[in-house]
């Protein structure tokens, strides 16, 4: 597998600062509102866990099937208006949400909604994905995967921690949460539309960010993108990794939210909407942005290889704090905002090594759409024993489940021992 640098070609494009955090903020939103706020909407409004875990993790599949249309973002049109089409699209379909709620259906057609951001949100990712890539050097892109992380996770914080909290604050003072998640999404829909033409200014454009010329786009062209992709060496070894590196955290993520929430009598730790957006939107968010960022400098000082264990050890030990919770069932506030900070941190520093991973498997000429094959094959990691999370802790209970859970590690230590990472890759050399 090489592991050549990227030299962007191009005088136009713009220091990386100007525009990866916001387009990452940007890229946060629609995934975060998707696959986290939602559960919290949908326990606002009682929907049960085995229901809400598994239509939520279905809305994993437009980024499971993304890379079926990849090919047709390096094609058509340049990465850069694909971006910018794609988050004016979300605005829309984030103000179709919020007319959902009142009608009596409002569960149906709300994820339908859904489905349709899910799809422009993934198509976002393909070309916001592929801009980075074209327009950023290796070590730069190893130096920014933080960044991309920190920003990420600042708009978890803007969503699970402000958002959800004005959600509950909205619901106490006029009691109806319609009204209070109308509110929210009305706030972010409106953010989105600032954020999208910030991005029509601001960002870059590349010499390597141009549609495929006319005389190559055939049928024929497609599968050989995604040929490439199925050629390159150790592939079973690549998807294993990529499926199971987070099945513990899978299953976790679809059920944190509701055991936090679900009163003490369910096994839940009784938190109301504005604890949870204080403990798990905001602290423990801000320490996983924190692991994030020392993440991609570590990577960036001594190369993926000599950071990977270190990490995913860092990413899968703190799992014991949730079942520790759901043993204990602690009454401090600040008890449970430590833990989830601790298992917050480890899994930003660990979900760092697992980006880098997939930049250096996506390297090569076709790298946008080959990335987007390793997200697929990441988000169906998520989607499928996330469906099945919920219906596994109504059989088990939070405590048994949790202990799950830590088991479940186990494959994903055992696809680490068996990757190959090249010496050196993601380090900054000395003078670049």
């Amino acid at each position: 597998m090489s592991a050549s640098p990227v030299s962007p070609a191009s005088a136009s494009i713009r220091s990386p600062w100007a525009w990866v955090p916001t387009l990452y903020f940007a890229q946060a939103l629609p995934y975060v509102f998707v696959m986290s706020m939602s559960t919290v909407m949908y326990k606002n409004f009682g929907i049960s866990n085995t229901d809400m875990a598994l239509f939520t993790s279905g809305l994993y599949l437009p980024w499971v099937v993304k890379p079926l249309w990849s090919p047709l973002v390096e094609m058509f049109a340049t990465k850069r208006l694909w971006t910018v089409a794609t988050q004016f699209l979300i605005a829309a379909a984030l103000t179709a949400v919020a007319l959902a709620l009142p009608l009596p259906a409002f569960f149906q057609l709300s994820l339908a909604a859904l489905w349709v951001m899910a799809f422009v949100s993934a198509s976002h990712d393909i070309a916001a994905d592929g801009l980075y890539l074209l327009s950023l050097a290796q070590h730069q892109q190893a130096a920014f995967v933080g960044v991309r992380s920190t920003f990420y996770r600042l708009a978890n914080i803007a969503c699970m921690g402000g958002l959800v909290v004005l959600a509950g604050e909205v619901q106490k003072t006029y009691g109806s949460w319609v009204l209070a998640w109308q509110t929210v999404i009305a706030l972010m829909a409106g953010g989105f539309l600032l954020l999208a033409g910030y991005h029509w200014w601001r960002l870059p454009r590349p010499a390597a960010d141009a549609p495929m010329p006319r005389s190559e786009r055939s049928s024929a062209t497609f599968v050989h993108i995604f040929a490439e992709f199925f050629r390159k060496p150790g592939l079973a070894v690549i998807l294993g990794f990529l499926l199971l590196y987070r099945f513990p955290e899978a299953q976790l993520l679809k059920l944190a939210v509701p055991f936090l929430l679900d009163p003490q009598d369910q096994g839940g730790l009784g938190l109301s909407n504005t604890e949870l957006g204080i403990v798990y939107g905001t602290v423990g968010l801000i320490a996983l942005t924190v692991g994030g960022l020392l993440g991609g400098w570590a990577i960036s000082r001594v190369g993926l290889k000599r950071a990977l264990w270190p990490m995913v050890l860092a990413m899968h030990l703190p799992n014991v704090v949730f079942l520790a919770m759901a043993w204990s069932h602690p009454g401090s506030l600040w008890i449970v905002a430590a833990a989830l900070a601790v298992e917050q941190f480890g899994y930003g520093l660990g979900f760092t090594a697992y980006m880098m991973f997939m930049v250096l498997v996506a390297d090569g000429p076709h790298k946008t759409a080959h990335y987007s094959i390793c997200t697929g094959f990441m988000a169906l990691g998520m989607m499928l024993p996330g469906m099945w999370s919920g219906w596994l802790q109504d059989q088990l209970g939070y405590l048994h489940f949790f202990g799950w859970v830590l088991l479940a590690t186990i494959p994903s230590l055992v696809m680490t021992a068996l990757i190959r990472i090249p010496e050196g890759f993601g380090r900054k050399e000395p003078g670049a």
